[in-house]
């Protein structure tokens, strides 16, 4: 790559309407497609040392889960500044070319900077893990950019479709390396079956109208079907006679059944029984019990609004926006969600009827009313399920739940 080799991914102040994903996560560990935004920017500028700046509580974790790379580091000599919540294209490596700018696209929106030595005040930003504004770099040339970011987790699950298409083609594998049962059916070309993967006797593989990327060490159980575009990412399961929609990504570690469209399920996490989950995102550590379903079309075909926070209700303009749940929540047996229902980190969600559209980090409880999950107990949960996928609750993780906790206490206020 020619350009500046020092690539700095930032955060600024819109992770704050990724709620509740970006919780628990740098903007740029979200999934889109096949792979995190971290990935995209690694193949993307393929020769460049990429640096992390992240929120000061999510340091150590993020520390944690990339070794190698340099987390809230200064770089030195030239580098080049991408918001965390850019969206990848074919031209985004030219951001990389020229001369000293600030990046704006079209809406005057922050994409980006490019500066030859970092300013002093971005330096104290990056070393202190607080989030990096458009202001921080004023005195650069102002220079518009044909780019754009994402605001809201329903505009990934939206384009998450054609993003699956545009990384199958980058990544180039096609081909089968893993097990294709007798009596399995693969329609259409654009198919990749990864070593180790397993398609059972029954299954279809339909990649007529887009491509399906089942990774390494992935199993499709018998009777189910997988429609393109679709992602089934390492070591994950879709369960017996599961019906898998176009559009849907499924990350590492998971296990899946029953019907899921147009979804993104972020990684290690679990919907293994009967119920619909539909345009929705899902987060780590996640379970949703036997018949839970969510709702992602309202019955007068109304633009469906979300909540952010209790007192933040946003109209998406969207007819289709299902479930957003984050870290280490729970749902109970034949629960169920309203459209665009939002429940935050280590919430445990039961009982008859619609929960309300904004479920608290932390809330323990269902339609009849929460009160508060007590944290020692949240942390212990989450200990015992990421040790049955032989993951480390670190010391690090525990301090920025305790985080999450106190940061989301006004959300729990009424309870």
């Amino acid at each position: 790559m020619s350009g500046h080799k020092n690539i700095v991914l930032f955060e600024d102040a819109g992770w704050r309407d990724l709620y509740p994903l970006t919780l628990a996560r740098p903007v740029y560990e979200l999934r889109f497609g096949i792979s995190v935004f971290l990935t995209k920017a690694k193949y993307t500028f393929k020769d460049a040392s990429i640096y992390l700046h992240v929120r000061k509580y999510l340091e150590e974790v993020e520390s944690e889960a990339r070794p190698g790379y340099p987390v809230n580091k200064v770089p030195e000599g030239p580098a080049l500044f991408l918001n965390g919540r850019l969206i990848y294209t074919d031209e985004t490596v030219g951001l990389a070319e020229g001369g000293d700018a600030l990046l704006v696209n079209r809406d005057g929106e922050f994409i980006g900077a490019r500066v030859s030595e970092v300013p002093e005040k971005v330096k104290d930003k990056l070393l202190n893990g607080e989030v990096i504004e458009k202001s921080d770099f004023d005195g650069l040339t102002v220079e518009e950019v044909d780019a754009k970011l994402f605001h809201y987790l329903w505009e990934l699950v939206h384009a998450n479709g054609g993003e699956i298409e545009r990384e199958y083609r980058i990544f180039g594998k096609k081909g089968i390396y893993g097990r294709v049962h007798e009596g399995a059916h693969i329609v259409g070309d654009e198919v990749f079956i990864g070593e180790g993967a397993v398609v059972q006797p029954g299954v279809v593989l339909d990649a007529e109208e887009g491509p399906i990327y089942i990774d390494e060490g992935a199993v499709i159980m018998a009777n189910s079907t997988v429609v393109g575009p679709a992602f089934i990412g390492k070591g994950s399961k879709i369960k017996i006679g599961a019906k898998i929609y176009e559009n849907v990504s499924i990350g590492p570690i998971c296990k899946i059944g029953s019907e899921v469209d147009e979804s993104i399920v972020h990684s290690y996490a679990n919907k293994q029984h009967d119920g619909f989950l539909g345009h929705a995102y899902v987060a780590p550590w996640v379970n949703l019990g036997a018949g839970a379903s969510n709702s992602d079309l309202k019955n007068n075909y109304s633009t469906v609004k979300v909540f952010l926070a209790p007192d933040r209700k946003i109209d998406t303009g969207s007819m289709f926006v299902g479930l957003m749940i984050g870290d280490h929540s729970k749902a109970g047996i034949n629960t169920m969600f309203n459209t665009g229902t939002v429940v935050g980190v280590a919430a445990n969600v039961f009982g008859a009827g619609f929960p309300p559209k904004f479920v608290p980090s932390f809330a323990w409880g269902g339609a009849a009313g929460f009160v508060e999950h007590k944290f020692e107990k949240a942390v212990e949960t989450a200990r015992r399920v990421m040790a049955r996928r032989k993951v480390e609750l670190t010391p690090a993780y525990e301090k920025m739940l305790r985080h999450i906790f106190e940061l989301t206490k006004d959300e729990r206020k009424d309870f």
